[in-house]
């Protein structure tokens, strides 16, 4: 350091504490993303593309986490942001549950609620979360950075799991009136855990801006972090993969409540088990590649593309045959293999952000924020798109879910061969650490 201090760095605990955020912050996103995108499409009727539009909205709204990430950068105080963040998430997510009961009685009404709603979703991920990532990659010890990228998806997967679980048995029996409540309790009680988690989290960690570095606009931020040749391979391969990834995410449960003949509480049950399958293949990946040296993060981000895309075909072809085995399995599985490229992806993202010679952790969180969230947003809506533009040109729902499935699995295996190109290896952190270039 140029300042002649030691950095104090975010211990094991407080890395734990910010994840928990992390959680909260999957939770009130799994419910807005797929249980209600259920409910528009079979409850109420709507065309796919509608809620595909709508969390396409929110995934667009994030294209300001660049900005945000400088706004922390700047003002070095990222736990404001991270709470109000989650504050404007938490008023989005009721909102938008709100506006289900008014599309049975003033359709327009909640149609422009639900753009206000999602918006503010936007806004509030946005913000917390690359706040929150940014003030990891700046405070967290350079060889406890993978670790806690790890460790903070794998809470956000636990947090999506538990509550798709638990809100699925709730709501048995289903009412518009009990899923207002769910909510309701749901946000308040992760506004309470964020403010608990990062209570005076800042308190030890030293400044470390330079005082005198010259602050450029944020388009040359961004030109100067594009420029590497690697960045860009690496970038494609993110999208790529983080498309295919999210082109299931509105179509899975509808695909299930139709074909299937799943309720509101399976299907809602459905998410929590994919999720929950995420989970355990990034844990289990943490433990062969890390603990036990087992292979390198990239032989693993290509089996979890190869294998997402194996169970997307089995997802495919379930609909098709009359078979004794149950979806689910084929479900957990495809959670399973994403969590695989999923480890890959994120401890890269963390490592990148540290790096360089200028303190921008915020800036840079906020490209790949912003990367990841145009993949999510494109990749949700063309699923939702094809499916009602397949079914208009006479294929019946279990062809056109189908045929989705099968691109989606073509876009795994086409991204499982980019990733032997886009990652590398840091050789400070040894083999099994991908890094996108230097």
């Amino acid at each position: 350091m140029t300042n002649g201090m030691q950095q104090k760095t975010l211990g094991w605990f407080s890395i734990f504490r910010l994840g928990l955020v992390q959680a909260c912050l999957g939770a009130v996103v799994v419910l807005m993303t797929s249980t209600l995108n259920r409910l528009m499409v079979v409850e109420l009727s709507m065309a796919a593309t509608v809620p595909g539009f709508l969390v396409g909205l929110h995934y667009a709204v994030q294209l300001s986490r660049p900005k945000w990430g400088l706004i922390s950068d700047l003002e070095n105080n990222r736990t404001k942001w991270i709470n109000l963040g989650m504050l404007i998430l938490g008023i989005g997510a009721n909102l938008a549950t709100l506006s289900l009961v008014l599309f049975l009685s003033n359709p327009l009404l909640a149609m422009l609620l639900s753009i206000l709603a999602y918006t503010l979703i936007g806004l509030g991920v946005g913000a917390s979360g690359t706040s929150l990532l940014a003030l990891m990659a700046k405070h967290t010890a350079e060889r406890r950075r993978p670790a806690a990228a790890m460790i903070t998806w794998l809470m956000m997967i636990f947090g999506i799991a538990m509550t798709a679980g638990i809100v699925g048995m709730l709501l048995v029996p289903y009412s518009f009136e009990l899923l207002l409540k769910i909510v309701a309790g749901l946000t308040v009680l992760t506004m309470i855990i964020s403010f608990a988690a990062t209570w005076k989290i800042e308190n030890n960690l030293d400044e470390i801006r330079q005082k005198d570095e010259e602050k450029a606009p944020l388009l040359e931020e961004l030109k100067s972090l594009w420029e590497h040749s690697k960045t860009r391979n690496f970038t494609i391969f993110v999208f790529l993969s983080m498309t295919a990834y999210f082109m299931q995410e509105l179509i899975l449960e509808p695909y299930a409540g139709i074909v299937f003949q799943y309720t509101p509480s399976q299907t809602t049950s459905l998410s929590g088990m994919q999720n929950g399958g995420v989970f355990v293949g990034m844990l289990t990946v943490g433990i062969l590649a890390t603990a036990l040296k087992f292979g390198t993060l990239k032989s693993w981000v290509q089996a979890g593309c190869l294998g997402s895309c194996f169970m997307l075909i089995s997802i495919m072809l379930l609909g098709q045959i009359n078979s004794s085995l149950p979806l689910e399995i084929a479900v957990v599985g495809l959670g399973f293999f994403n969590g695989m490229f999923a480890v890959a992806a994120i401890g890269s993202m963390m490592s990148l952000a540290g790096s360089g010679s200028k303190r921008r952790e915020g800036t840079r969180m906020g490209l790949w924020g912003a990367a990841q969230a145009i993949a999510a947003g494109f990749g949700g809506l063309l699923g939702t798109i094809l499916v009602d533009l397949l079914q208009v040109a006479n294929q019946s729902p279990v062809n056109a879910y189908g045929m989705v499935f099968s691109l989606e699995a073509s876009l795994f295996a086409l991204a499982a061969l980019l990733a032997s190109t886009s990652i590398t290896f840091n050789k400070s952190y040894g083999k099994n650490i991908a890094i996108p270039g230097e």
